[in-house]
Protein backbone atom coordinates (compact mmCIF):
# COMPACT_ATOMS: atom_id res chain seq x y z
CA UNK A 1 0.00 0.00 0.00
CA UNK A 2 3.26 2.57 0.67
CA UNK A 3 4.18 2.08 -2.62
CA UNK A 4 0.77 2.48 -4.45
CA UNK A 5 0.26 5.55 -2.46
CA UNK A 6 3.77 6.68 -3.45
CA UNK A 7 2.69 6.27 -6.84
CA UNK A 8 -0.55 7.93 -6.60
CA UNK A 9 1.10 11.61 -4.93
CA UNK A 10 4.26 10.74 -7.53
CA UNK A 11 2.09 11.08 -10.65
CA UNK A 12 -0.06 13.48 -8.85
CA UNK A 13 2.50 16.27 -8.49
CA UNK A 14 4.53 15.11 -11.81
CA UNK A 15 1.27 15.98 -13.44
CA UNK A 16 0.34 19.49 -11.77
CA UNK A 17 3.59 20.58 -12.25
CA UNK A 18 4.19 19.37 -15.51
CA UNK A 19 0.65 20.69 -17.16
CA UNK A 20 0.41 23.31 -14.67
CA UNK A 21 3.47 24.88 -16.17
CA UNK A 22 1.58 24.44 -19.36
CA UNK A 23 -1.58 26.02 -18.42
CA UNK A 24 0.32 29.21 -16.86
CA UNK A 25 1.87 29.79 -19.97
CA UNK A 26 -1.26 29.35 -21.83
CA UNK A 27 -2.72 31.61 -19.53
CA UNK A 28 0.14 34.41 -19.31
CA UNK A 29 0.43 34.61 -22.46
CA UNK A 30 3.92 32.49 -22.92
CA UNK A 31 5.97 33.66 -19.93
CA UNK A 32 7.39 30.47 -19.07
CA UNK A 33 8.11 29.54 -22.74
CA UNK A 34 8.30 26.38 -24.47
CA UNK A 35 11.95 25.64 -23.17
CA UNK A 36 10.57 26.56 -19.23
CA UNK A 37 7.62 23.94 -19.83
CA UNK A 38 10.04 20.99 -21.23
CA UNK A 39 12.43 21.80 -18.35
CA UNK A 40 9.76 21.56 -15.70
CA UNK A 41 8.78 18.29 -16.89
CA UNK A 42 12.41 17.67 -17.04
CA UNK A 43 12.72 18.91 -13.32
CA UNK A 44 9.84 16.95 -11.61
CA UNK A 45 10.80 14.41 -12.68
CA UNK A 46 14.50 14.24 -11.76
CA UNK A 47 13.29 15.05 -8.03
CA UNK A 48 10.47 12.56 -7.70
CA UNK A 49 13.04 9.93 -8.71
CA UNK A 50 15.40 11.16 -6.15
CA UNK A 51 12.29 11.59 -3.72
CA UNK A 52 10.75 8.22 -3.81
CA UNK A 53 12.42 6.41 -5.95
CA UNK A 54 13.79 3.67 -3.36
CA UNK A 55 10.03 3.18 -1.93
CA UNK A 56 7.92 2.73 -5.40
CA UNK A 57 10.67 2.94 -8.15
CA UNK A 58 9.15 5.93 -9.32
CA UNK A 59 7.24 4.69 -12.43
CA UNK A 60 4.88 7.22 -12.17
CA UNK A 61 3.95 5.83 -15.64
CA UNK A 62 2.20 2.81 -17.00
CA UNK A 63 3.97 2.59 -19.65
CA UNK A 64 7.09 2.04 -17.87
CA UNK A 65 5.31 -0.60 -15.26
CA UNK A 66 3.95 -2.81 -18.23
CA UNK A 67 7.46 -2.33 -19.50
CA UNK A 68 9.42 -3.56 -16.20
CA UNK A 69 6.69 -6.62 -16.15
CA UNK A 70 7.18 -7.41 -19.87
CA UNK A 71 11.23 -7.63 -18.93
CA UNK A 72 10.30 -10.03 -15.84
CA UNK A 73 11.90 -6.98 -13.45
CA UNK A 74 8.28 -6.18 -11.38
CA UNK A 75 5.34 -8.78 -10.49
CA UNK A 76 2.46 -9.18 -12.07
CA UNK A 77 0.44 -8.52 -9.24
CA UNK A 78 1.37 -5.66 -8.60
CA UNK A 79 1.08 -4.53 -12.25
CA UNK A 80 -2.55 -3.11 -11.77
CA UNK A 81 -2.34 -1.34 -8.60
CA UNK A 82 0.01 0.64 -9.51
CA UNK A 83 -1.40 1.72 -13.00
CA UNK A 84 -4.63 2.20 -10.85
CA UNK A 85 -2.66 4.79 -8.52
CA UNK A 86 -0.96 6.40 -11.43
CA UNK A 87 -4.26 6.90 -13.24
CA UNK A 88 -5.80 7.91 -10.10
CA UNK A 89 -2.99 10.75 -9.15
CA UNK A 90 -2.97 12.38 -12.74
CA UNK A 91 -7.42 12.57 -12.80
CA UNK A 92 -6.78 14.25 -9.84
CA UNK A 93 -3.66 16.24 -10.70
CA UNK A 94 -6.05 17.25 -13.34
CA UNK A 95 -9.26 17.84 -11.60
CA UNK A 96 -6.99 20.44 -9.13
CA UNK A 97 -5.53 22.29 -12.32
CA UNK A 98 -9.40 22.40 -13.57
CA UNK A 99 -10.73 24.07 -10.26
CA UNK A 100 -8.16 26.81 -10.55
CA UNK A 101 -7.81 27.50 -13.72
CA UNK A 102 -11.35 26.49 -14.81
CA UNK A 103 -11.73 28.38 -18.39
CA UNK A 104 -8.03 27.24 -19.69
CA UNK A 105 -9.70 24.53 -22.75
CA UNK A 106 -7.27 22.02 -22.21
CA UNK A 107 -5.08 21.50 -19.20
CA UNK A 108 -2.42 20.02 -20.87
CA UNK A 109 -3.86 17.54 -22.38
CA UNK A 110 -1.69 15.73 -25.15
CA UNK A 111 -2.55 17.16 -28.59
CA UNK A 112 -1.33 16.23 -32.30
CA UNK A 113 -0.05 19.42 -34.01
CA UNK A 114 -0.62 17.33 -37.51
CA UNK A 115 -2.25 14.23 -38.19
CA UNK A 116 -2.72 11.53 -36.19
CA UNK A 117 0.03 9.22 -37.72
CA UNK A 118 2.79 11.94 -37.33
CA UNK A 119 2.24 12.18 -33.44
CA UNK A 120 1.77 8.13 -33.27
CA UNK A 121 5.76 7.75 -34.58
CA UNK A 122 6.75 10.15 -32.76
CA UNK A 123 5.43 9.15 -29.10
CA UNK A 124 6.44 5.41 -30.08
CA UNK A 125 10.23 6.91 -30.76
CA UNK A 126 9.87 8.80 -27.38
CA UNK A 127 8.62 6.27 -25.20
CA UNK A 128 11.49 3.57 -26.59
CA UNK A 129 14.07 6.10 -25.84
CA UNK A 130 12.79 6.65 -22.16
CA UNK A 131 12.54 2.96 -21.43
CA UNK A 132 15.56 2.46 -22.83
CA UNK A 133 17.14 4.79 -20.49
CA UNK A 134 15.24 3.98 -17.83
CA UNK A 135 16.41 0.13 -18.33
CA UNK A 136 19.66 1.48 -18.03
CA UNK A 137 20.25 2.88 -15.31
CA UNK A 138 17.89 0.69 -12.90
CA UNK A 139 17.88 -2.36 -11.07
CA UNK A 140 14.94 -4.47 -11.16
CA UNK A 141 12.40 -1.85 -10.85
CA UNK A 142 14.14 0.87 -8.94
CA UNK A 143 16.75 2.87 -10.28
CA UNK A 144 20.06 3.07 -9.47
CA UNK A 145 23.51 5.21 -9.12
CA UNK A 146 23.27 8.70 -8.09
CA UNK A 147 22.89 10.26 -12.01
CA UNK A 148 19.80 8.04 -12.31
CA UNK A 149 17.56 10.49 -11.45
CA UNK A 150 19.18 13.19 -13.59
CA UNK A 151 19.78 10.61 -16.46
CA UNK A 152 15.93 10.33 -16.38
CA UNK A 153 15.06 13.34 -15.90
CA UNK A 154 17.35 14.90 -18.82
CA UNK A 155 16.08 12.33 -21.76
CA UNK A 156 12.13 13.23 -20.60
CA UNK A 157 13.48 17.33 -20.82
CA UNK A 158 15.16 16.39 -24.30
CA UNK A 159 12.16 14.95 -25.44
CA UNK A 160 9.64 17.51 -24.43
CA UNK A 161 11.84 20.02 -25.81
CA UNK A 162 12.47 19.08 -29.48
CA UNK A 163 9.13 16.98 -29.80
CA UNK A 164 6.65 19.13 -27.46
CA UNK A 165 5.34 20.82 -30.43
CA UNK A 166 4.34 18.08 -32.21
CA UNK A 167 2.95 15.69 -30.42
CA UNK A 168 3.26 16.86 -26.73
CA UNK A 169 5.49 14.45 -25.90
CA UNK A 170 3.41 12.54 -23.60
CA UNK A 171 5.67 9.60 -23.26
CA UNK A 172 2.91 8.16 -20.73
CA UNK A 173 -0.51 6.79 -20.65
CA UNK A 174 -1.63 8.51 -17.46
CA UNK A 175 -0.52 11.62 -18.00
CA UNK A 176 -2.19 11.66 -21.15
CA UNK A 177 -5.23 10.20 -19.72
CA UNK A 178 -6.03 12.49 -16.91
CA UNK A 179 -5.97 16.02 -18.57
CA UNK A 180 -7.98 14.26 -21.83
CA UNK A 181 -11.03 13.07 -19.82
CA UNK A 182 -11.32 16.32 -17.52
CA UNK A 183 -10.83 18.66 -20.69
CA UNK A 184 -13.27 16.71 -22.80
CA UNK A 185 -10.62 16.36 -25.53
CA UNK A 186 -10.36 12.58 -25.90
CA UNK A 187 -10.14 12.65 -29.75
CA UNK A 188 -6.98 11.37 -30.17
CA UNK A 189 -6.29 9.91 -26.83
CA UNK A 190 -5.88 6.54 -28.41
CA UNK A 191 -2.88 6.96 -30.18
CA UNK A 192 -1.22 8.03 -26.46
CA UNK A 193 -2.53 4.94 -24.56
CA UNK A 194 -1.28 2.87 -27.26
CA UNK A 195 1.98 4.28 -29.09
CA UNK A 196 3.22 4.85 -25.60
CA UNK A 197 2.68 1.36 -24.29
CA UNK A 198 4.14 0.05 -27.73
CA UNK A 199 7.27 1.96 -27.55
CA UNK A 200 7.84 0.85 -23.88
CA UNK A 201 7.46 -2.89 -24.90
CA UNK A 202 9.90 -2.60 -28.34
CA UNK A 203 12.68 -0.60 -25.99
CA UNK A 204 12.48 -3.94 -23.87
CA UNK A 205 12.62 -6.20 -26.95
CA UNK A 206 15.45 -4.40 -27.61
CA UNK A 207 17.56 -4.56 -25.14
CA UNK A 208 17.01 -8.39 -24.23
CA UNK A 209 18.05 -9.23 -27.91
CA UNK A 210 20.97 -7.25 -27.14
CA UNK A 211 22.10 -8.96 -23.88
CA UNK A 212 21.84 -12.09 -25.99
CA UNK A 213 24.02 -11.23 -28.26
CA UNK A 214 26.95 -10.67 -25.94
Amino acid sequence: MKKYLTELIGTFIMVFVGCGAMVINQEMEGVISHVGVAMSWGLIIMVLVYTIGDVSGAHMNPAVTLGFWFAKRFPGKQVFPYILAQVSGALLASLSLKALFSANPTLGASLPANDWQQAFVFELFLTFLLMYVILHVSSKAKEKGIMAGAAVGATVGLEAMFAGPICGASMNPARSLGPALVSGHTEHLWVYLTATVLGALLAVSVVYTLEKLK
